[in-house]
């Protein structure tokens, strides 16, 4: 691993580009900002960049963290490093300012990589603050090379190339020792100051106003190179430095038809190290120097005022949601103050963006909101109990969603107020499955227990942590339950919401099923579980949601076992696992564990000889199979359809306990199935 870390400025990004620029490494580049903290966005991002080396890496941890459900960190990393291993050449890991995506899952996730490092991977960090990673444990092993402030801060020779080859300024000794003394060799500043002597070509005047700490300067600086900007440009600059990353087509969506394309612009800021910085290869997107782009941002705010910069805010949501990125629309709509806005994109077109990694966002946004503007969109009420639900806040929730009852009292219950009454019912249903008791009078105590529970994860998102809780209870005995804290609660409020969900509301219909599935299964209502976890395997086609139609197979597997049928849940589970892939999940391993169980069984049963009988098709069919006949020469020969044979198959090999044709005509020979056999006709 290479840290390098030092304050803003002081070039840690353009060192490790002209580095690998010369390193005959391939290298994968990640820059990191604020908002990349949460942990499904830094490993969606990661990854992408990950697949700049190999496009298919990663596509399992992807397509979980694409779904509503979450994964560990030690799940996800341990797939992902996996694939990292099978890349046989050297290759660097580039993680650009990682201070902003600092979090605790974040770090977490950093950790892991760090302690199971693939030898042929180099690990590259430039950073503000120095990482929550055992600094000092890597420096007594040897696996980590620091570049701090002092390293890297311009000495005289290296500001002398700078000042009279770079930009080409014909300094004098005396103007150089000045310059690096007053920035102590800080990059941005020696950038800033040359930039400026560009410009007017007074070093002395320049030097003379070249006072205070770095702050104050590069203010001073910001000033000076700003004012000696065309018009147009400085518009530009002001006005789009209230995005976090540009685009051309975003530019001139914010600028509204500029005399000047946005793509032109960008290059041109390019040209003139002007503090913009390319993100990709193909210099589409770009993003401001953090600093600069702060300083422009007050600027824009004395310059143009709140409600012009609310106005751009709202463009840039317009623009994002035209394109697709709906989690920025939305952020732009909270920065627009644009609550009809922010609420209509909270929605996300049938799956709400609290469940899509924006549940901190989301709760920021309606913490900040008065009651009054929640009781005119009763939507939001529910949204944010839901979003504290995500959050693992559940003591939290009921009260809102009174406060959303309350607020839809007198309104007449068209899709729209059925579909909330709807939502209510499914987390209603979620709060009861963590309130299972058989006392009465503890199930608040669970409540509080499960808060804690769940609190004490490291992740922001609790949906994991929420289906285990929940999963956990599936085979749980059940004894006298009360009231409506008991599961009879969970069943009933189930009902409700899947009684009252529009029926294109997927996301909350599935997630209903399932926990109706687990009550009903834990009550003994087979079923009722049965055609619960049926309607969720069929949600999930339609979602493309793998992993919860994964639990529904094996809650199925479950019940099958439990009803004396090893046979039909061995399948269960294998279909479980054929369909959950190598995605990282727990589940997984209590498929593995079910099918394990079950194959013991039934081969205790194959060594009893205990078989169903085999029916005289059945037989027919073996005994052709035993003198060698392909599927389609067998349906010939019995007139049958080519599906018909092989189901006969499939059933063949079920009631055997055996997966090839030869073990099926072994096990047909020592049970003597062959004997006195008819012909087939």
């Amino acid at each position: 691993m290479t840290l390098i870390s030092a304050p803003a400025g002081y070039g840690k990004t353009t060192l490790v580009c002209e580095w690998i620029a010369d390193c005959d490494r391939p290298a994968a580049w990640l820059s990191l900002e604020q908002g990349d903290n949460e942990l499904t966005r830094f490993l969606t991002y990661l990854i992408s960049a990950l697949q700049t080396l190999s496009e298919n890496i990663g596509e399992g941890v992807l397509s979980v963290l694409q779904s509503l459900q979450l994964i560990p960190t030690e799940l996800a990393m341990t797939a992902l490093l996996s694939e990292l291993t099978a890349i046989s050449s050297p290759f660097i890991l580039v993680l650009d300012d990682y201070h902003a995506a600092s979090s605790k899952e974040v770090d977490e996730a950093l950790r892991f990589l760090l302690n199971h490092l693939p030898k042929q991977m180099h690990l590259v960090i430039t950073t503000r603050e120095d990482p929550a990673i055992s600094l000092p444990r890597l420096r007594v092993l040897d696996q980590i090379t620091e570049l701090r402030a002092a390293d890297i801060r311009f000495t005289f020779s290296e500001a002398e190339a700078f000042f009279n080859h770079v930009m080409d300024l014909n300094l004098s000794t005396d103007h150089i020792v000045e310059f690096q003394s007053l920035t102590e060799g800080w990059a941005a500043g020696l950038r800033l100051a040359a930039i400026s002597i560009q410009e007017d070509h007074d070093a002395d005047q320049l030097l003379r106003s070249f006072t205070g700490n770095h702050h104050f300067v590069l203010d001073y600086l910001v000033e000076e190179v700003l004012q000696r900007q065309p018009e147009n440009m400085q518009a530009f600059l002001l006005q789009t430095s209230q995005l976090d990353r540009l685009c051309g087509p975003l530019c001139d969506a914010l600028l509204l038809n500029p005399k000047v394309a946005g793509k032109e612009m960008l290059l041109d800021l390019e040209r003139k190290n002007l503090f913009v910085i390319p993100l990709d290869k193909e210099r589409r997107w770009y993003r401001y120097h953090h600093l600069f782009a702060d300083i422009l941002r007050r600027r824009s705010v004395e310059y143009y005022g709140a409600n012009q910069i609310a106005e751009l805010h709202k463009r840039a949501s317009i623009w994002y949601e035209g394109s697709g990125f709906e989690l920025e629309a939305f952020r732009h709509a909270i920065e627009a103050e644009d609550i009809e806005r922010s609420s209509r994109l909270l929605q996300g077109r049938g799956m709400p963006l609290h469940l899509r990694g924006a549940a901190r966002m989301t709760l920021n946004w309606l913490e900040s909101l008065p009651a009054k503007e929640l009781d005119a969109r009763p939507e939001l009420w529910v949204f944010y109990g839901s979003a504290l639900l995500i959050a693992g806040k559940p003591t939290g929730v009921e009260h809102k969603l009174r406060a959303a009852e309350a607020a839809m009292e007198g309104v007449e219950q068209d899709a729209r107020t059925r579909d909330l009454i709807g939502w209510i019912a499914a987390t209603r249903a979620t709060l009861a499955s963590l309130m299972l008791t058989d006392n009465h009078d503890l199930a608040e105590s669970n409540l509080q227990s499960a808060e804690a529970a769940l609190q004490d994860t490291v992740l922001e998102d609790k949906t994991e942590g929420l289906v285990g809780l929940i999963g956990s209870s599936r085979n749980a005995e059940v004894r006298g339950t009360k009231g409506t804290n008991g599961i009879d609660n969970v069943i009933a409020q189930s009902r409700r919401a899947l009684a009252y969900l529009r029926p294109d509301n997927l996301p909350a219909r599935t997630a209903s099923a399932w926990m109706l599935g687990v009550a009903c299964q834990q009550r003994g209502n087979y079923a009722e579980a049965y055609e619960a976890y049926n309607e969720v395997i069929t949600n999930c086609r339609k979602i493309d949601h793998q992993l919860m139609a994964a639990m529904a197979i094996i809650g199925i597997a479950q019940i099958r076992e439990a009803e004396g049928r090893p046979d039909l849940a061995a399948e269960r589970y294998r279909s479980a696992l054929k369909l959950a892939g190598d995605l990282p999940h727990p589940v997984i391993k209590e498929a593995q564990m079910g099918l394990e169980r079950m194959n013991r069984v039934l081969e205790d049963e194959m060594k009893g000889n205990r078989i169903e009988p085999l029916s005289q098709r059945e037989i027919e069919v073996l005994e052709l199979i035993a003198k060698g006949l392909s599927n389609r020469e067998i349906a010939e020969k019995l007139f049958l359809a080519l599906d018909t044979v092989k189901g006969h198959n499939r059933r063949i090999f079920e009631k055997l306990h055996v997966k090839r044709r030869t073990e099926a005509i072994a096990r047909a020979r020592e049970l003597n199935l062959f004997m006195n056999t008819p012909k087939p006709h």
